[in-house]
């Protein structure tokens, strides 16, 4: 099983907390760089999708992604892209928070990958509110996002807190300077 880690470039616009001491970039790559390391402890396979420090466009992502899949079986991967969200106009506090998860719209193989993972950050994050979306009968949040809809294996999207919060900004921020535990890690199958 190919785990592929994925987040933004140094290039993507804004994505950065209003007083910008958190850039989502930076951050998404040392967690994805963290996360890459701990899986690999654990003996799984796991990549960053993107190697370069440069943004690369969604289309290339998801090219990437999907040139894997067609070598070697798309049921053999997945793809979870790490986020931090924003709300607002990005250059003022605002007040939402919380974690969440999200798959492509309708019932996907992605949707057991989400739940495996909210119910890791439920565990691991204690402190965290988690945000969920039990509509379809699972936590997450269906979304049309590119990354999502045009890769060929599961694919899923975190948002880990929001930087315009400025208390959880700071949470976020503290999070970069800990490490990444190394829980053991279950694998869902699709």
């Amino acid at each position: 099983m190919k785990i592929l880690i994925d987040g933004h470039g140094v290039d993507t616009p804004g994505k950065r907390s209003p007083d910008g001491k958190l850039r989502e970039y930076a951050w998404n790559r040392l967690i994805a760089s963290r996360i890459v390391a701990a899986l690999t402890d654990l003996g799984h396979d796991a990549q960053l999708l993107v190697q370069e420090q440069k943004d690369i466009s969604l289309s290339e992502r998801c090219r990437r992604v999907n040139s894997w899949c067609l070598l070697h079986g798309k049921q053999n991967a997945f793809l979870v892209s790490i986020h931090v969200n924003a709300y607002g106009n990005g250059s003022e506090w605002t007040q939402p928070h919380g974690w969440s998860i999200y798959t492509s719209k309708g019932k996907t193989a992605a949707d057991a990958l989400a739940t495996c993972i909210f119910e890791a950050a439920r565990k691991y994050l204690p402190n965290m509110q988690m945000r969920t979306d039990n509509s379809d009968g699972d936590p997450d949040f269906e979304e049309a996002f590119y990354i999502l809809r045009h890769s060929l294996c599961p694919a899923v999207l975190s948002e880990n807190g929001f930087m315009t919060n400025y208390h959880k900004r700071k949470i976020i921020k503290s999070s970069s300077d800990g490490a990444i535990g190394h829980q053991p890690i279950r694998i869902p199958s699709f």
